[in-house]
């Protein structure tokens, strides 16, 4: 007889032991060790591979071709995420933080897809069908959705073998029990369950959206195997008043795609003009504001990038950044001082991309450089102007991706002047920070700088 080995599981990040630990060495929860027993298949101790036959082969030449089918969820924002819409036997997975609006988003998205004439399943494993009809209540759903409070795996892999829907809605998978591997939300429940609804999924051709749990630090809660079993990964977050909905993991589309979301009374509305809404409350001629174009996956957006110089009271002056890349700020600042003669030495500097967005992005250090020279200096760049470009040790201006782009939406918002890397057809590009500074005030120089 086959020995049976026992393994201890963390339910928090899925790490392995073959004994249980008071703390995770991967994740670094306390107490989180569940005991997991493998199954004993009838194939063990027969031999090197149990006797078993191998199954059928199939050549790539023999596989025709396909282009999976979409139905659009009627909501615009989420397609662009989802790269054109649901796509049929598809299964995505969609995390956040408790009360963010995943359940509001998924709502309006069956109501979309049920008014459309689609079948849609919704499997309530957290709410009361009662609560769920409140919330359509409030969100003015009108089309009617097929619920159930059942949560077992194989009855919902039943209905949707039985009703074949467009979409089904399982929220949340941590809720979804699998006979026989323990507690619900365990780390074999939420593996095998996912494994058995995606299995569903594309026998039965329905569009299946999960939805998953974060824990503390914004990953989904759960073994690390679910987001590989599932075809697409989205995040829902917060960003001051706005919801961003990203892709992190997609097959059938472009990760890395952004959404942007404003939450009222009536659910999650996309916002159509991100630029718009990001610059909304940017003060106008004031010393350190810097109108950047950046590209978040594939979509350009405009923001401002601030920053402040002040006379620090401390031996050490301070360095303070937010929303951007700490180390490529310290880089910029330590050219503004190398090839412009720049004094920071005495000097606290703040620099800030206002909207709480966080944008690891290349392009904004053109911006961050003259926002900070601009603050120093104490005079403000032209109303019209829009910023993007690579600063290189050198004190050089490097080109950047997706420049038109960018340069398209600086253009659709008003904007006629761009400083920008040398290249981009019609713009008279700066090969250098110098050229820059040079050009933003008329060719003149701000000069040195100036007491504060």
């Amino acid at each position: 007889m086959a020995k049976v080995r026992t393994s201890y599981v963390c339910t928090s990040c899925g790490y392995t032991s073959a004994k249980p630990l008071g703390r995770c060495p991967n994740c670094q929860a306390w107490n989180s060790f569940e005991e997991e027993v493998p199954a004993v298949t009838a194939a063990s101790g027969r031999g090197a591979y149990g006797g078993v036959v191998g199954g059928k082969l199939t050549p790539l030449s023999g596989v025709g071709r396909r282009e999976e089918p979409r139905t659009p969820s009627g909501i615009p924002e989420l397609d662009r995420v989802l790269g054109g819409g649901l796509v049929a036997g598809g299964v995505t997975l969609i995390g956040g933080e408790p009360g963010i609006g995943k359940s509001t988003l998924l709502l309006q998205v069956a109501d979309r897809v049920a008014a459309g004439g689609g079948t849609v399943l919704y499997v309530a494993g957290e709410e009361s069908l009662e609560q769920i009809r409140l919330r359509a209540d409030r969100l003015g759903v009108t089309a009617d959705i097929q619920l159930t409070r059942d949560t077992r795996a194989e009855h919902v892999a039943a209905l949707m073998q039985e009703h074949r829907p467009a979409l089904c809605i399982v929220d949340s998978i941590q809720t979804v029990t699998v006979e026989g591997d323990g507690a619900p939300g365990g780390v074999a429940q939420v593996r095998d369950g996912t494994a058995l609804l995606t299995r569903a999924a594309k026998e039965t051709g329905t569009a299946t959206v999960l939805v998953g749990h974060v824990t503390k630090d914004g990953t989904v809660a759960g073994p690390k195997v679910m987001e590989h079993i599932v075809d697409t990964t989205v995040f829902l977050e917060t960003v001051g008043s706005y919801r961003l909905l990203r892709s992190v993991k997609n097959r059938f589309g472009q990760a890395g795609e952004l959404g942007v979301f404003e939450m009222r009374a009536e659910g999650l509305i996309a916002v159509e003009n991100p630029s718009a809404a990001f610059l909304a409350e940017r003060p106008v001629g004031v010393p350190g504001s810097v109108v950047a174009a950046t590209i978040d996956g594939q979509r350009p957006m405009l923001l401002e990038v601030q920053a402040l110089a002040s006379k620090t009271p401390y031996p050490n002056a301070r360095r303070v950044v937010v929303g951007l890349d700490a180390r490529r700020v310290d880089v910029v600042l330590a050219v503004l001082e190398r090839r412009l003669d720049l004094t920071l030495g005495g000097l606290d500097v703040y620099v800030n991309l206002a909207g709480g967005l966080k944008v690891p992005d290349p392009g904004l250090d053109l911006a961050v450089a003259l926002a900070v020279y601009s603050a120093v200096v104490g005079r403000a760049l032209p109303d019209n102007v829009v910023v993007f470009g690579e600063v290189g040790l050198a004190g050089e201006v490097r080109s950047t991706v997706a420049s038109l782009r960018r340069a398209e939406e600086a253009r659709r918002a008003g904007y006629s002047r761009l400083i920008v890397p040398p290249g981009l057809d019609g713009v008279a590009g700066v090969k250098s920070v110098e050229e820059a500074v040079a050009h933003v005030w008329g060719g003149q120089s701000p000069g040195r700088t100036r007491e504060r």
